[in-house]
């Protein structure tokens, strides 16, 4: 079922891995076209638009697509009290590790009399993505909003799709999540729709300055789309799993871990880089098992022949090459060796050390954000954190003398720049000596 990639021997050098390492066949930017109408309908025609795109895709009408007060009241009074344990020490862990990553200003003297100082502005509002298609994930819930909340943002709105099966509003536990959070404001809408929601406002929703969170291809080729429009997170689209093993690997693990990652999408990418043939024999044999009582095998079995695959190397050194190029969102390094390979990793949204940090882990409870890059962006991107949310800005304060002795300097600048004006807005401050 999952193909075989060997790049071993002669093929080390002939083969550029990024050639044959699969993902999904959709590509963000085929997808961009597919979404450019629904968001050009959203910007021009606003809640009436999202309503009409609503039922043509999810099947629910919407009178508003704001989901009332009393819903989310009412999902938290009926969470199972086991689940509302497991999302409150969720939000507990997770406030936990994003709360180190809080930012301070500083301020540096450069010289007598002129300072910079550096200091940390949140964004004002943001429009938080929690996906709901083929599952729901009140765990985004907080992975979206607990970063936000500590940054400060002041005005945070949530989007989840409309299920019919709960009366066209979203999940019921991802309701209950962003009561047990205190946010009040959550759309039923999801998809392209959502994000072009956001990003231009409507009559329901007040348009947002960012767009978080994670999402299928077509929420991540409108976040492409309307970058610029509204700032964005990273391309969050279909989810996928890199695992770098060796011989010491338990292969019920492994195969546990690939299963659980294409039960996400039919369009999940599930790769295995190994130096051991054996391993990849054993994986595969606990691959075929263990679907046996795989509750979605259709997906998996979808995602695991389409866009997977076991790839062979010379050595660990070559296949930590080849996870690097593949810049997976999800990295997983299960070798005798595992902290000390982990550490030379170069790209990957989250790195899961040893047999015992599956992903799932991370999914949930390790504290860490879920919120990752995929597609390779993980080349040039991070995950979502709390800095997602600050601006940086400078503020610069010089007295006279301190401009005074910088003068010079600036009009050697300003002169081989020829910005002559430049100059003078210095000079007529602090003019020449004669």
């Amino acid at each position: 079922m999952i193909s075989r990639i060997d790049l071993t021997g002669a093929a080390r050098a002939s083969v550029d891995p990024r050639d044959v390492l699969p993902r999904a066949e959709l590509s963000v930017e085929a997808a961009v076209e597919q979404v450019r109408p629904l968001c050009d309908d959203v910007r021009r025609r606003g809640s009436a638009a999202v309503r009409e795109i609503t039922a043509r895709f999810d099947g629910v009408e919407l009178e508003s697509a704001r989901v009332p007060a009393d819903a989310i009241t009412d999902a938290v009074a009926a969470l199972d009290p086991l689940l509302r344990a497991a999302l409150e020490e969720a939000i507990s862990r997770t406030r936990r590790v994003h709360q180190a990553q809080s930012r301070h200003d500083v301020t540096v003297e450069v010289v007598p009399g002129g300072h910079v100082t550096e200091t940390w502005v949140p964004v004002r509002r943001v429009g938080l993505y929690v996906p709901g298609g083929l599952v729901a994930y009140p765990s985004s819930v907080v992975m979206n909003v607990v970063p936000a909340q500590i940054a400060g943002v002041e005005s945070l709105a949530v989007a989840s799709p409309p299920q019919r099966q709960n009366g066209g509003l979203p999940n019921a536990a991802v309701l209950a999540a962003c009561g047990l959070l205190g946010v009040d404001e959550v759309y039923a809408v999801g998809g392209a729709q959502a994000v072009a929601m956001f990003a231009y406002g409507t009559d329901d929703c007040p348009r947002v300055d960012l767009v978080t969170g994670p999402g299928n291809i077509f929420v991540a080729a409108a976040k492409r789309l309307l970058k610029g429009v509204v700032g964005i997170d990273s391309e969050a689209g279909p989810t996928e799993i890199g695992i770098l093993a060796d011989r010491s690997a338990d292969p019920r693990y492994l195969a546990a871990d690939l299963i659980a990652q294409a039960e996400h999408d039919e369009n999940a990418s599930c790769l295995l880089v190994t130096d051991s043939a054996d391993l990849l024999v054993a994986v595969d044999a606990e691959v075929t098992d263990q679907l046996t009582t795989t509750r979605h095998r259709e997906r998996v079995e979808t995602a695991l022949s389409k866009q997977s695959a076991y790839v062979l190397v010379d050595d660990l050194d070559q296949g930590l090459e080849v996870v690097d190029e593949w810049a997976a969102e999800h990295l997983e390094i299960v070798t005798a060796d595992a902290s000390e390979r982990a550490s030379r990793v170069r790209n990957a949204g989250a790195i899961f050390v040893g047999p015992y940090s599956p992903v799932s882990l991370g999914d949930y409870l390790a504290g860490s954000n879920h919120v990752l890059p995929t597609g390779g962006t993980a080349r040039h991107s991070g995950g979502l954190s709390v800095q997602s949310f600050l601006r940086g800005m400078h503020i610069i304060e010089y007295d006279r003398d301190a401009l005074a002795g910088s003068a010079a300097h600036i009009d050697a600048l300003g002169g081989a720049e020829d910005l002559q004006a430049h100059v003078a807005a210095v000079r007529a401050r602090i003019p020449r000596e004669s």
